[in-house]
């Protein structure tokens, strides 16, 4: 009995995703569960399991196919249950038994494949075409007359951007002498031709890159967000002098060995601690309501090569220091390798994107949908600084608030901002007001 497997909705009502790789071809033997396929879809690379066992009949979709939700993507046969079901029917050399689009019309007990290339065609494979006779080589040009004044103009060989290049450039190609093959007319031959010296033209190098997955989400998100949410952005120095000196006292604590200490943990808890002094702020606007947030859902912007994605750590208001930094960690490192589920993709309240990597000081960031406020955290770099009426040089990094007008004011906004600046200026205040 062949059993179709349909493309799931792994996430909260996706639509669509792309074939990243199978695990599996045509012949293979599955079990329940096993791994057959990976897909990528607009939050994260995920695994499918099969929920049948037997034996691989048909593989519906190719790899880097976008596939529609609902679709059936391959097929298992149970031959246990197909040979039992044959000897009790007999067989009608006759009919002619419909399979799956793509594989043409099943025709007698002949198992052949159908050719590759032709699948999805929903017709059957084409008959053998007769052999081609040997390709002709082109007889060489004929002697090209030059600018002499004769009547007879003879057919010029040249490719369509050399044709171009010369229509630019004004030079008649009859007039060139022709250097390529059989004959031809290359760019270099119309260069030399040309009558005034021109600056020659540069051919641009063309790539297209897909836009799908996780970056056609991102694009679709950034630009609901930057035309629906009215963005703010109030940016504050901060003298992170002693936020320095706390990050490298702690990677000297024993709690947190083999836990990855920087800057950003401090600058996260900051964040997670001002979000909650000011719980207005932890919010999300809809039509009909504002609606208040009681977990603070730290998102992390994480660059990737399928594009930039913001997974979440759920509840980061709950963490100590040290879980906190191992669940940004784990959550950094799996986002960066595709192993981010669609729930830590989702749900999120607040996000923090750390530019400094970059050498950036500050930046304009774009709300996440559904989200109040994101934070862009700059590089850290020595500059001179007024300390007790004395310049000095120490620590400073540019803090960046992005956050949506409809939720929160000016006010609002500034003492946000106002705050995890004083935290970082002072980590003492963290532990006071966390």
């Amino acid at each position: 009995m062949k059993r179709d497997f349909k493309l799931p909705d792994v996430g909260e009502g996706l639509t669509e995703a792309e074939i990243v790789r199978w695990h599996v071809a045509v012949g293979d033997t599955v079990k329940v569960n096993q791994i057959v396929v990976e897909i990528e879809t607009a939050k994260a690379v995920v695994e499918l399991p099969s929920p049948y066992e037997g034996e691989v009949a048909a593989i519906l979709a190719a790899e880097g196919e976008t596939v529609d939700v609902g679709r059936v993507i391959i097929t298992v046969d149970d031959a246990t249950e197909e040979a039992l079901t044959e000897s009790l029917v007999p067989e009608e050399p006759q009919k002619r038994e419909p399979v799956l689009v793509g594989y043409g019309v099943k025709q007698g007990p002949s198992k052949r494949r159908a050719r590759k290339g032709h699948a999805g065609s929903g017709a059957p494979a084409p008959a053998p075409a007769p052999e081609k006779p040997a390709p002709v080589q082109p007889a060489p040009a004929p002697a090209r007359p030059g600018s002499n004044g004769s009547a007879h103009r003879v057919a010029v060989l040249a490719k369509p951007p050399v044709r171009k290049l010369a229509k630019d450039l004004g030079v008649d190609l009859a007039d060139v002498a022709p250097t390529g093959p059989n004959g031809s007319i290359t760019r270099d031959d119309v260069l030399a031709a040309q009558v005034a010296p021109v600056v020659p033209l540069v051919v641009e190098e063309q790539e297209l890159i897909p836009v799908r997955g996780v970056r056609k989400a991102t694009a679709a998100a950034m630009v609901a967000s930057a035309f629906t949410a009215p963005h703010v952005t109030e940016f504050l120095q901060v003298d992170v002098t002693e936020t320095m000196n706390a990050v490298r006292r702690l990677r000297e604590q024993p709690d947190f060995a083999g836990v990855k200490v920087s800057p950003l943990l401090l600058v996260a808890k900051a964040l997670v601690t001002a979000m909650k002094r000011h719980p207005h702020a932890n919010s999300t606007w809809t039509d009909e309501a504002i609606i208040l947030k009681k977990s603070v859902n730290l998102g992390i912007a994480a660059a990737t090569e399928r594009g930039l994605i913001v997974p979440n750590v759920k509840d980061a208001q709950a963490l100590s220091l040290v879980d906190l930094a191992r669940a940004l960690n784990d959550l950094t490192d799996r986002a960066r390798a595709g192993k981010c589920t669609p729930a830590e993709m989702s749900g999120g309240t607040v996000t923090i994107t750390n530019v400094g990597v970059f050498g950036i000081d500050a930046g304009t960031p774009i709300l996440n949908p559904g989200e109040s406020a994101i934070l862009a955290f700059g590089q850290i770099r020595d500059m001179p600084w007024v300390v007790d009426g004395q310049i000095a040089v120490r620590k400073v990094t540019t803090l960046a608030l992005s956050f949506d007008h409809r939720v929160i004011d000016g006010e609002l906004g500034s003492y946000v901002l106002r705050d995890i600046g004083a935290m970082l200026e002072d980590p003492l205040r963290m532990l006071a007001w966390a």
